[in-house]
């Protein structure tokens, strides 16, 4: 791996917080860099035919899904609401450094 004194040093700092090793920094940060660079591919070439099956099945009519009806049916797990009120535990009352009187106080 070419690379400046800088470019090292801050590879080997990063490595260092990570608990990796250099070699093991790197390969997980270019295999992340690679998967990330694939998943973002914009541009599919396909084969004529397959293109056409494609095409065939989005020109076909929406069918019936019993299980993404199911599933859109239910508020996301961040909707839910909770079924029981909570209970309110009344809270203890104590003395603190505020509500004392001062000993020495002066009126």
């Amino acid at each position: 791996l070419r690379s400046s004194e800088a470019q090292l040093a801050m590879l080997r700092r990063a490595a260092e917080v990570a608990h990796k090793s250099l070699t093991d920094f790197i390969l997980d940060s270019a295999c992340l860099a690679a998967e990330q660079t694939l998943l973002d591919q914009r541009l599919f070439m396909v084969s004529d035919q397959d293109y056409q099956a494609l095409l065939n099945l989005l020109d076909r009519p929406a069918r019936s899904n019993a299980g993404l009806k199911k599933l859109f049916s239910q508020p996301a797990p961040w909707e839910k609401t909770i079924t029981q009120p909570a209970t309110k535990v009344p809270a203890k009352k104590t003395a603190t450094a505020r509500t004392q009187p001062r000993a020495n106080a002066r009126t």
